[in-house]
């Protein structure tokens, strides 16, 4: 009898035993396991006040990624800015092709945004991890700013140049990759979450790590530092498209026409008149500094889903707008004195007795590309031409600068053989 009361105590107690047992009461049915950083953490942690246990469901713009801020506060504002919103690609479809279709954002633009948190920290929300580098290029590649820091330059859209290195399904030319990601240096290392999270474009500038060595001719020049971006001279290469022709085919059969990257699903094909890797053309930007800028876009819309274009106008210009930026191509070396004080071009002031491309010979409504005429900067403004008469005029200050520069470079050489 005696034997049976303690079996029966102890029948009572197993069940209190294994609760004590149980951390985690959602795991008797949820059979998932949370991997570093969060391993440590319960469930309600990140599935606050009841909300859906269903994977990413607690960090999106929808619930303000309530999961997240609960210990990350502050960093929903990532929602609020240009990498979720894409409030300037919006407004620069919405003036250039929604007149002539509505939808026009929606079937090519809409694919890269960030709406959670698990679009770069994911995609499994119980194992999270820091962004790298080549997470932010799924997003930041082709034509934009990101793929050009590993010497990623986009090819030709004609089938016969989607050859040579692929990443991401995309075909690249080679180039020299960004100092700093030769360094080993991340994206993460100047564009914090804490400065993404405020709409900053980046943590920190050039002057943050990098002090000018006086010793360097340029960095002697008062105009130089204290009217330029430091990337106006050491951006060694942009990624440029001149002239952006998007081709509404549909399913016409005038697809086959054309031999260009394809995606069959997609109502349009995209194609440039011209693309360019050199050193960047420059301007003012919003700050009034000098900056590399670059089309973005000089676009042409045509409607070819019939047989015949269905537009009075085939090719028709819809927009020649440029942009300031910061390319991420830096190098130590920098132009000599010609590439700015003689190079009109590069300040879309070429004299039309050295067009090389004549675009109203090609029926397209720009005298150049590289002429100021007919577009516009839309964050800043264009170099003034009197102002560049101004920079182009010799002084005895240029002369000498002038001549210091090249007995540098000459110093520099080595010579092609030993006496």
């Amino acid at each position: 009898m005696r034997w049976i009361v303690v079996l029966s105590a102890l029948c009572l107690l197993i069940p209190d035993i294994g609760r004590a047992a149980e951390p985690e009461p959602c795991l008797s049915c949820h059979r998932t396991s949370v991997s570093a950083p969060h391993a440590a953490l319960g469930c309600q942690s990140c599935h606050v006040d009841g909300m859906a246990a269903a994977p990413g469901k607690v960090a999106t713009a929808q619930t303000r990624a309530r999961g997240c801020t609960e210990c990350h506060p502050g960093t929903e504002g990532i929602f609020d800015h240009a990498m979720a919103t894409r409030t300037a690609e919006k407004a620069f479809v919405d003036r250039a092709f929604s007149s002539r279709d509505p939808q026009f954002f929606s079937k090519n633009c809409a694919s890269c945004h960030v709406s959670s948190c698990l679009d770069c920290h994911g995609p499994d929300a119980h194992a999270l991890s820091r962004p790298s580098s080549e997470t932010c290029h799924s997003c930041h590649q082709g034509y934009f700013v990101g793929a050009d820091f590993f010497g990623r330059a986009p090819r030709e859209d004609h089938t016969r140049y989607q050859r040579g290195s692929r990443y991401d399904g995309q075909a690249y030319l080679k180039m020299r990759p960004d100092i700093h990601e030769e360094a080993g240096m991340t994206c993460g290392a100047c564009h914090s979450m804490q400065s993404l999270a405020e709409g900053r474009v980046a943590a920190k500038n050039c002057r943050d790590c990098h002090t000018p060595d006086p010793r360097v001719v340029e960095h002697r020049i008062p105009a130089h530092m204290e009217t330029l971006e430091c990337a106006s001279c050491h951006a060694s290469w942009a990624p440029q498209e001149y002239g952006s022709f998007y081709l509404r085919l549909g399913d016409s059969p005038n697809r086959e026409y054309f031999s260009l990257k394809q995606d069959d699903k997609a109502e349009y094909v995209k194609s440039a008149y011209l693309k360019m890797q050199n050193a960047p053309p420059l301007g003012l930007n919003n700050d009034g500094r000098v900056s590399p800028i670059r089309p973005q876009f000089i676009a042409f819309y045509s409607d070819l889903r019939q047989l015949r274009a269905t537009n009075p106008e085939e090719n028709l210009l819809v927009a020649a707008e440029w942009k300031a930026f910061i390319p991420h191509t830096i190098r130590r070396g920098t132009p000599t004195c010609e590439g700015c004080h003689d190079a009109p071009r590069r300040f879309l002031l070429e004299d039309p007795r050295d067009r090389i491309y004549d675009l109203e010979k090609d029926g397209l409504p720009l005298p150049s590309f590289w002429s100021q005429q007919g577009q516009t900067l839309v964050n800043g403004r264009f170099m003034p031409p009197d102002r560049f008469t101004r920079m182009t005029t010799p002084t005895e200050e240029y002369t000498r600068a002038y001549i210091e520069k090249w007995r540098t470079l000459v110093k520099s050489v080595e010579p092609s053989s030993k006496p």
